[in-house]
């Protein structure tokens, strides 16, 4: 059976296990280390663990003033806290004079469930993906996070990771010879009748609804857009010239994060019928995860009725 874990639990484990292969490795709290998954990272290297308690505003200032002596700083908080209480540190402190700081932003998403919609970051993507370069990364599950953590160790630049509550199925160490790789996407299913390309916890969703489609005799081609930005715009050009229509998927806002990046960019150079599916112009509910999930579509029978809808437009 595979694995079934949360991001943010792999990426606890990964940065405990590579903490003594990158000594220039600092790691950054704003008094969560419990739900960000740091704690290991603390227990085994505390010298090189700052809990900064709930200021994430000056945490972000310590981390970029930490990265101009050479070290690499993490920063870990809520992603509500990470990309939106410290957006303006964010961009003038750490992207602005280009530092080497990736900016963690834990419990993403509708799946963050009862903690209800002031915690449910919608909009993180988006905000990330605007500030200049920045790079942002949402693994979809825990195989794909280990190998994403130690790619953004060796990052040069600022970048925004996104990491999940939910705990959902691992699913790309089943590709033989996987390599994680920032900005390039991975093609995890094939298809000829449309393209559903999707990030972080949705590509599971992906991958169930194009089996229940293919039942239907629809041939789904799913794509795992690790990196959000940079964009794999080479797959995404070929998988919208060989398929004809391009469905996105996101725990995200649709406005300004994968669904955007795809839009804006097959607009411009192909254009092709795309539907974009995430949580629309909204604020999220209160409720288990799966409930708040249901409630956007964001399930593979929403996926599937979504794809349905696009092929009617080729």
């Amino acid at each position: 059976m595979a694995e079934k874990k949360a991001t943010r639990a792999a990426y606890g484990e990964a940065l405990a296990e590579l903490g003594a292969k990158y000594p220039q490795l600092v790691v950054l709290d704003a008094d969560l280390s419990a739900a960000t998954m740091t704690g290991a990272f603390a227990k085994a290297f505390p010298e090189r663990f700052f809990d900064c308690g709930i200021a994430e505003a000056n945490m972000t200032g310590i981390a970029a003033g930490m990265a101009t002596a050479g070290l690499k700083p993490f920063t870990n908080t809520f992603a509500i806290f990470a990309a939106g209480r410290a957006y303006e540190q964010v961009r003038n402190s750490i992207a602005y004079p280009g530092m080497n700081v990736t900016v963690v932003g834990s419990h993403g998403g509708p799946s963050v469930g009862e903690d209800g919609a002031t915690h449910q970051m919608m909009e993180d993507l988006a905000l990330m993906r605007a500030v200049p370069g920045m790079t942002v990364v949402n693994p979809c599950d825990a195989y794909e996070m280990r190998q994403a953590v130690e790619a953004l160790i060796l990052h040069e630049g600022p970048a925004y990771l996104r990491m999940c509550r939910y705990a959902s199925e691992t699913v790309t160490d089943a590709i033989p010879g996987y390599q994680f790789a920032l900005g390039k996407g991975v093609v995890l299913r094939e298809g000829g009748d449309l393209s559903i390309v999707a990030t972080g916890i949705t590509v599971q969703m992906a991958l169930a609804a194009a089996e229940a489609l293919a039942a239907e005799g629809i041939s789904a081609r799913v794509i795992d857009i690790h990196t959000v930005k940079p964009l794999d715009e080479e797959l995404i050009l070929r998988a919208a010239e060989e398929t004809g229509a391009v469905l996105t998927v996101e725990e995200a806002s649709v406005i300004g994060g994968l669904g955007g990046a795809v839009a804006e960019f097959l607009g411009e150079h192909r254009p092709v019928p795309v539907l974009r599916h995430g949580v629309p112009d909204a604020f999220g509910r209160s409720g288990t995860a799966a409930q708040v999930l249901d409630y956007f579509g964001l399930n593979p029978a929403g996926i599937a009725e979504k794809a349905r809808r696009l092929l009617k437009l080729k």
